[in-house]
């Protein structure tokens, strides 16, 4: 089982954004950030998810934690509607991110994710340092 915590972080929506991504699994670990210039908050929880998924070489069993609920209605309640839908929400728009969203289903299909919800800043590590990367991110990228 690896347990994964994924947060994403804007300054000003949309504005530079950074993810970041905690994973551990048998007492290894191993954390990734990255930063996109202009980008909005819902983007960066989705590439967060993409991006720790992506990680992973074979298909895992995994406890994927985030704050966003965005990402969990997404992927519990939405999704299954809007690629029946061709990408269209129930009034017939386009998804909005529909290019993360898409690339999240295709992480997803690879493995066997429990999905959790982890109320952000609360004091549960994984969530805190998560934020921490995304916002390191954002800070690396912003003094270069």
């Amino acid at each position: 089982m690896i347990v994964i915590y994924t947060d994403g972080a804007c300054r000003g929506n949309p504005g530079p954004g950074g993810w970041g991504v905690v994973m551990s699994s048998g007492g290894k670990h191993k954390t990734l950030k990255g930063f996109e210039p202009e980008t909005t908050n819902n983007r960066m929880e989705l590439a967060a998810a993409i991006e720790g998924l992506r990680a992973l070489k074979r298909a895992c069993q995994i406890e994927l934690n985030t704050d966003s609920k965005y990402v969990m209605q997404g992927i519990n309640e939405w999704m299954p509607n809007w690629k029946r839908n061709g990408w269209k929400t129930a009034a017939r728009k386009p998804v909005k991110n529909v290019d993360l969203w898409q690339q999240l289903d295709d992480e997803v299909s690879r493995h066997e994710i429990q999905w959790r919800w982890v109320k952000g800043h609360s004091g549960v590590a994984g969530n805190e340092q998560a934020d921490q990367l995304a916002n390191e991110a954002i800070d690396e990228a912003l003094t270069k």
